[in-house]
């Protein structure tokens, strides 16, 4: 794959289809439809992490998604009757946009292509089956991705970027992008040190504080909710819970 000048490449394409759509009544995809690889890091957010009672980690809490996770922005998350107590974890995902293997701090940031909104929907009820968190965070079609990504030069996450999630319209999630204990660059660089990120990889860098696992009692997502996902500078999701019987 060449990875020189995607940008320019990117523009060229949309300038050859000769056609422009409106946002509001475009069909989205996921930013990245087939990356090789998606790393997310649990426990990031400090309030996320205080709420959950633990200390904050010395090095990150990492688990992987396969590629059929990723659902556009907007679609419906469907899930059956048995994946209970379903989640929400609305995070900033970092795009890999250059190779890097052994990158220091300031190579993984020059290898960052852009930012956009996720949403790790959990099932807890399989997370917590064993001390692996694979299984309940890697459900087919249950991480939307988009709609948008924004460059590093229009997007500063140190810069305290909002970042939301409401259910029916009540505000669950309200933190902050510079409340990350393990900032993009320093996720990518730790990551590239055990495996290489190769463009159209992604990064999920974790949720704050809010989730329903985390109130008192804790709160799951039902049939017909509605979730709404938002980082301010990027844009927002939204997405219909579908429950299968």
């Amino acid at each position: 794959m060449r990875t020189d000048g995607w940008r320019e490449r990117v523009l060229d394409t949309v300038h050859a289809a000769g056609r422009t759509t409106d946002p509001a009544t475009a069909d989205y995809a996921p930013v990245v439809v087939d990356p090789r690889k998606i790393i997310c890091c649990g426990q990031n957010f400090r309030a996320h992490i205080a709420e959950m009672g633990r200390a904050e980690p010395e090095y990150p809490t990492l688990f992987a998604k396969f590629a059929d996770t990723l659902t556009g922005p907007n679609d419906d998350i469907t899930v059956d009757a048995y994946a209970e107590q379903l989640d929400w974890e609305a995070e900033l995902a970092v795009v890999v946009g250059a190779p890097i293997f052994h990158a220091d701090r300031q190579a993984a940031a020059a290898a960052i292509a852009g930012y956009t909104v996720a949403n790790d929907f959990s099932v807890r009820s399989w997370q917590r089956r064993t001390l692996q968190w694979l299984q309940g965070k890697a459900f087919d079609s249950t991480t939307p991705l988009g709609p948008l990504l924004v460059t590093p030069d229009e997007f500063d996450p140190g810069a305290a970027h909002l970042i939301t999630c409401r259910v029916n319209g009540t505000r669950r999630q309200h933190g902050s992008t510079d409340d990350l204990l393990f900032d993009s660059a320093a996720l990518l660089s730790y990551i590239s040190a055990f495996t290489a990120l190769r463009p159209g990889d992604v990064v999920l860098t974790g949720t704050p504080g809010g989730v329903g696992a985390g109130a008192q009692p804790p709160v799951f997502l039902a049939d017909g909710d509605v979730v709404e996902t938002a980082i301010e500078g990027i844009g927002q999701q939204r997405n219909r819970i579908r429950i299968k019987n």
